[in-house]
């Protein structure tokens, strides 16, 4: 059997390090991905580790080519051939209106949350599939039910860069379908992690909880769990498709 690799963008806190936790459980060598908070993500590291799994920490801007070229060759050094890549990184701002949004602003959050998945997608593709000598894998994008809703005067910028994802999860499945890869997503509703303190509303998810038909916000693990399903052998015939972790939403 071969070694399970996996990298986890954005896996200092949250969804992130839910995922990067939970796949160390399920015996993947994990390399969690920071941009800034290194202690943070040497922190989840060292959970894994006294756990008895294996993990590294790696800081790399998602969004800056060089950094994501760095980040899968440091994997590629310390673990072996991927097999795993959750495109979770991804940043909003403060809430605002259309009238209220800059260039500079769509600038970062087109970065992080669409480019940024589309490098790291690619340099998985590089190493997974079939066409290039992999052994095949399995990526699973992070979006969110705000693609779907278009979160109207809080984020529609973030909103339109995971509708963006979602159509990268569609055309890359399709693409690399036959190469031994699966390519699939999961749309979080309203879950709680710090991601809502970005947005200027720490305590956002007691505001907005009872528009779900559960009438009760996520946890970050319930996440992990549909993202780690997709990453298995279960999900063996499952591509292109999305699984909305939203109470109902």
């Amino acid at each position: 059997m071969r070694n399970k690799i996996a990298i986890v963008t954005g896996g200092s806190r949250g969804i992130g390090a839910a995922t990067a936790r939970l796949a160390a459980e399920r015996g993947y060598a994990v390399c969690v991905n920071y941009r800034a908070n290194r202690a943070a993500a040497e922190a989840v590291v060292g959970e894994i580790e006294g756990a008895g799994g294996r993990a590294i920490a790696v800081g790399a801007d998602v969004g800056t080519e060089s950094d994501v070229l760095r980040l899968f060759e440091t994997v590629d050094r310390n673990f072996g051939p991927l097999t795993a890549l959750v495109n979770n990184a991804g940043i909003l701002e403060r809430q605002a209106r259309l009238e209220e949004i800059d260039a500079a602003r769509l600038a970062r959050v087109f970065a992080a949350n669409v480019t940024g998945s589309f490098l790291c997608a690619r340099e998985a593709v590089r190493r997974m599939s079939t066409r290039h000598g992999g052994a095949g894998g399995a990526i699973v994008n992070v979006s969110s039910r705000a693609a779907v809703l278009g979160s109207p005067r809080e984020y529609i910028d973030y909103a339109a860069s995971k509708a963006a994802l979602d159509t990268l999860t569609v055309g890359l499945a399709k693409e690399v379908g036959d190469e031994g890869i699966r390519v699939n997503a999961v749309r979080p509703g309203f879950i709680y992690t710090e991601i809502h303190a970005s947005g200027g509303e720490p305590d956002r998810i007691e505001r907005v909880k009872g528009l779900a038909p559960m009438r009760r916000g996520g946890q970050a693990l319930e996440v992990a769990r549909a993202i780690l399903w997709l990453l298995s052998d279960e999900a063996s015939f499952t591509t292109g498709a999305f699984v909305d972790v939203s109470g109902g939403l």
